[in-house]
């Protein structure tokens, strides 16, 4: 213990002669709230800023470059998570998407591939929060079904099964959708599949034939043609671009 003492004494003086200093808390505070709060503008913004992989102001976790930003990046997961859920994301979504984000960074092997990682993760949960943001001020009607959508993504939807899961008739459920959503069901069905869709193509193996079956495409033909109406990419270019890009 006395070693350590002392060590941390010579570490301090160390420090202070370099001039290390962190980053002020009121910067990190203002990050951390505008993920919180779905603020995609200002996040955007202190992403091209490049602040996540600057060592000015940044506390060294590790003498390695690479572990430094590892253990950087666990952090910053830890804080958007916990402040995520304050901000109303539910606590087993947010713990799940923590991991599978640290996961992804565990087997990433160079910086740019942890900050692009980190550029992702950091939109995800925000973008999370904006949902969250318009649910708030959504009918409940158009919440359960964006709800329903969310968890049967792999199945054919359509507006019937919606209406007879709230218990409302397919044309009114049609104009209440539009009226809050601004886009009509079907379209906001096929872009959440191909939502999904992107983030397969990133992160797994499996094949385009298999992804179209799996989001319950018509046919595999169908699936790449609605991928590159609203991607610009066919599925295979697409994936061809970002697989593994952030590991």
């Amino acid at each position: 213990m006395k070693d350590l003492r002392s060590e941390w004494y010579t570490q301090e003086l160390s420090d202070n002669e370099a001039e290390s200093f962190h980053r002020p808390m009121e910067e990190e505070y203002s990050f951390y709230t505008a993920v919180k709060t779905g603020d995609m503008d200002f996040v955007r913004k202190n992403l091209s800023q490049g602040d996540f992989t600057n060592p000015e102001g940044m506390g060294v976790l590790s003498k390695n470059p690479l572990t430094n930003l590892k253990y950087h990046f666990v952090v910053t997961v830890a804080m958007i998570t916990r402040h995520c859920v304050e901000g109303g994301l539910e606590l087993e979504q947010a713990y799940r998407l923590s991991d599978f984000y640290i996961l992804k960074m565990d087997s990433c092997t160079t910086v740019k591939a942890i900050a692009d990682l980190h550029k992702d993760m950091v939109l995800d949960f925000t973008g999370k929060m904006l949902l969250l943001q318009k649910n708030a001020i959504i009918s409940k009607p158009i919440v359960l079904c964006t709800d329903y959508i969310y968890s049967h993504i792999n199945e054919r939807i359509t507006i019937n099964d919606l209406a007879d899961f709230t218990e409302l008739s397919p044309s009114y459920l049609s104009r209440l959708f539009k009226q809050n959503l601004g886009i009509s069901v079907s379209d906001y069905i096929r872009e959440k599949k191909i939502e999904k869709a992107t983030n397969l193509l990133k992160y797994s193996d499996i094949s385009v034939i298999e992804i179209a079956n799996y989001l319950a495409f018509s046919s595999q033909s169908h699936f790449i043609q609605t991928f590159e109406k609203y991607i610009g990419l066919t599925p295979k270019k697409y994936r061809d671009i970002h697989y593994h890009k952030t590991w």
